[in-house]
């Protein structure tokens, strides 16, 4: 692991914290804020255990994504993970 991945881990860790009042299905803040809150929880503990040298379950931090989706009704955590399952990163 890199020191570039730790940096990026713990950032990710850190935004999670900061976006942690807008976690949950009943949330009155936007959307996009809703959104990214539930994003940045679904991949701060794949970035972690990364971080920690334990690896990436890409397949598991895609699925963490789509669950998203029925927790907000949208349809941008399927489309993220479609995209990013397919596209080169």
């Amino acid at each position: 692991m890199t020191e570039e991945t730790k940096l990026i881990a713990n950032a990710l860790y850190e935004i999670r914290l900061l976006l942690s009042p807008y976690i949950g299905g009943e949330n009155e803040a936007p959307m996009a804020l809703r959104f990214a809150a539930h994003l940045a929880y679904a991949l701060q503990n794949e970035a972690l255990a990364s971080a920690a040298g334990a690896g990436f379950d890409l397949e598991a931090a895609l699925n963490k994504i789509k669950a998203i989706d029925p927790v907000l009704g949208t349809e941008d955590g399927r489309r993220l993970a479609d995209a990013w399952r397919t596209e080169p990163l």
